[in-house]
């Protein structure tokens, strides 16, 4: 009886006209009926299935049935949960969580179990008489937006390394695009309260002339500091990306003025934390290694299990929220390598580009400025979103005078050789572990480009191909500096490879031969070429003389 009623519920798409129906009577009659390690499934359900299937209603497997917490974003709101009068201290304490929640967030973890569960997010409109935070939140939800939008468009994160999904939560909003405006009203209102707590004379007087940021006017210039720091520390950094995200660098010099006043913003916030912790009934010294507020106090307005239900396709997940101390580390040295970025020269050679992303990976950059790094260099399928691929292998080539050529351009050799360095570019600024997979198979389709271009070099050579002799001078010329390339792609796989600890010490004798061996053919490659654009420039051809012969 089972099995009839099993063999009947082949599951379709559920549309507007599906008609639902009570299983539990079915449900309760299997239950009686299966034996121990039996199963119950449709047709459709298969062996890979099987594997990927979450049990529902196993709290160690399913996200929608954690218990604790609140069931929506209204019923924590009508709680308390999230209030909008608070005291100064109780509002910089959510600045601060927030910071640590996106840092966790940029680390690999999910939106929805880092950022956004702070209710306030959740929720924007409703903080709007609070105009400290909600221009806090406002600029922050925007930046989240803008690092979701670049990471997505360059395509070189893996799961590990970033998580995109936005599991339909309120990334976008009306208004966003005056969060600067508004963050800037009240970045000027607590200056002006900040410049009047300096002045004695009128110290007694700012009750009458400004509205007090908070009762005690002894305590009303720390606050002020701590406040103004991280709001200017926010329009730093979404500052510094935006002009980052310019067409062809245009921007980065902008973009480098910003991220140095974001450096100092974050000096001040990492100051401002003897001030907070000893006004904190709660600081104790010594402790709160793990804190994520500055103060030591836990943020009020959070809740880590609100969006648990968004969560239901995966199995749950524990995350730890960042510290204080390690959000504000990271976002130090995310600002850095952004601004090696911004040091960049915007027009070197494309060995100078592939060199500078392999010295790029060496301080271990995170996700976000990598993706940065390739969108810059990366742009519309040009270099730097201005060089056509031909003309960047002229250059490369020593060959300046083909950059008009058309036949030269309109070849399927120079065009599958754009391909291969555009993909290469794209390859380096990956995760080191991705990059040693994804060079490992490049090299085959470098290898294969090589054959192409020796056997038309060879046809070119016996008659049996069409081709001027101009055509048969830069086919061979191309062809030692795409071998010179393979040669410093293989010396970059088995370099990773140390990084990566993949090799026993066994081994290392044996890689040391092939780095050596790397090292060696391509050295000879440069000299061949060096000495083939000489012979180039003086008029002479003799450019069929084997390299590693030379």
């Amino acid at each position: 009886m089972a099995e009839q009623e099993a063999n009947c519920l082949t599951a379709f798409p559920a549309g507007e006209q599906t008609v639902w129906a009570d299983v539990s009577p079915f449900l309760g009659t299997v239950c009686r009926e299966l034996e121990v390690g039996e199963l119950i499934h449709g047709e459709n359900f298969n062996l890979f299935e099987a594997m990927s299937a979450l049990e529902i209603m196993d709290p160690k497997m399913d996200s929608g049935m954690t218990s604790c917490g609140y069931n929506s974003v209204e019923e924590a709101i009508g709680s308390g949960a999230a209030p909008i009068k608070l005291h100064l201290l109780q509002t910089i304490d959510v600045m601060d969580h927030l910071l640590a929640c996106e840092a966790t967030w940029h680390k690999g973890h999910s939106l929805a179990q880092t950022v956004f569960t702070c209710l306030y997010l959740l929720n924007l409109e409703r903080t709007s008489p609070n105009s400290l935070l909600h221009a806090y939140c406002k600029v922050t939800r925007v930046t989240c937006n803008l690092i979701r939008s670049f990471v997505s468009q360059s395509r070189t994160h893996e799961e590990e390394d970033f998580f995109t999904m936005a599991f339909g939560l309120p990334l976008k909003g009306e208004g966003d695009d005056k969060c600067l405006s508004i963050l800037n009203a009240v970045d000027e209102t607590v200056a002006r309260q900040l410049r009047a707590c300096k002045n004695s004379v009128t110290r007694k007087k700012i009750a009458d002339d400004y509205e007090s940021l908070q009762p005690d006017p002894d305590l009303e210039e720390g606050y002020c500091k701590a406040v103004l720091s991280r709001l200017r520390f926010r329009k730093s950094f979404y500052h510094a990306l935006t002009y980052m995200g310019k067409p062809q660098g245009r921007g980065l010099e902008m973009a480098h003025k910003h991220i140095v006043s974001g450096l100092s913003e974050l000096a001040r916030i990492r100051e401002s934390s003897d001030f907070l912790s000893s006004i904190s009934s709660r600081a104790c010294k010594g402790e709160f290694d793990d804190r994520t507020t500055a103060s030591g106090q836990e943020a009020v307005g959070f809740d880590a299990s609100i969006n648990s239900r968004l969560l239901s396709p995966t199995p749950p997940r524990s995350i730890n929220i960042l510290s204080w101390k390690m959000a504000i580390d990271y976002f130090e040295k995310l600002l850095q390598d952004l601004d090696r970025i911004c040091l960049l020269p915007l027009n070197p050679t494309i060995e100078e580009a592939l060199q500078f992303a392999v010295d790029f990976q060496k301080s271990q950059p995170d996700l976000v400025s990598r993706s940065q790094l390739q969108l810059l260099i990366v742009q519309d399928g040009k270099l730097f979103g201005r060089d056509l691929l031909s003309d960047v292998i002229c250059r490369a080539m020593k060959m300046p005078h083909l950059a008009n050529n058309r036949d030269f351009q309109r070849n399927d050799s120079v065009i599958q050789l754009g391909r291969l360095i555009l993909n290469l570019l794209r390859i380096l600024c990956t995760n080191i572990a991705y990059q040693h997979r994804k060079l490992g198979k490049s090299l085959q389709e470098w290898d294969a480009l090589l054959h192409q271009v020796e056997m038309t070099c060879n046809n070119q050579q016996n008659g049996t191909s069409s081709g001027s002799g101009g055509e048969g001078l830069w086919m061979r010329q191309m062809k030692s500096w795409a071998e010179e390339q393979t040669c410093w792609i293989a010396c970059r796989f088995l370099m990773l490879g140390f990084e990566l600890e993949l090799y026993s010490p066994s081994e290392y004798c044996m890689i040391y031969w092939y780095v050596e061996h790397v090292l060696m053919t391509l050295f000879h490659y440069k000299v061949f070429k060096e000495r083939s654009a000489t012979e180039n420039e003086h008029e002479r051809m003799p450019l069929s003389v084997d390299p590693l012969g030379s």
